[in-house]
């Protein structure tokens, strides 16, 4: 794993995070998510209904971008996203607090399952 350089550190507490994976076509699918930062580490929860977990099932590998404010300045993340369960909205919680204490399971549709996906860098590109 790749540390994030002291320069762009303060990135890690930024609002939101442009996830990129690959579709089934082999094209590129981005999506503004919220996210936590755990030393080198980002986690996202996400729900299963969504395309950019089907994608992340079927191919891994995935680029994390948080930019600053102005997006002058940002941290790239590259590497493989290890996706695991959060039958219980464990994650899920944590992620609501940061965000005003959104309950994720309020956004979700019967049937609708979370997973954590926890990215950490193979790859580490920073600007500005």
């Amino acid at each position: 794993m790749t540390s994030i350089p002291e320069s762009h550190r303060d990135l890690l507490n930024g609002q939101f995070l442009t996830l990129g994976t690959i579709g089934a076509s082999g094209r590129p699918q981005l999506s503004v998510v919220w996210f936590l930062a755990e030393g080198d580490t980002v986690k996202l929860s996400l729900n299963t209904a969504r395309q950019k977990v089907k994608n992340l099932q079927a191919n891994p590998v995935v680029s994390a971008l948080i930019a600053g404010d102005p997006p002058y300045r940002y941290v790239e993340l590259r590497g493989e996203a290890e996706i695991t369960p959060d039958p219980d909205y464990e994650f899920a919680a944590k992620i609501g607090a940061k965000y005003g204490g959104a309950d994720l399971r309020s956004r979700e549709q019967p049937g609708d399952t979370r997973v954590v996906v926890t990215i950490r860098p193979a790859r580490v590109v920073t600007w500005g």
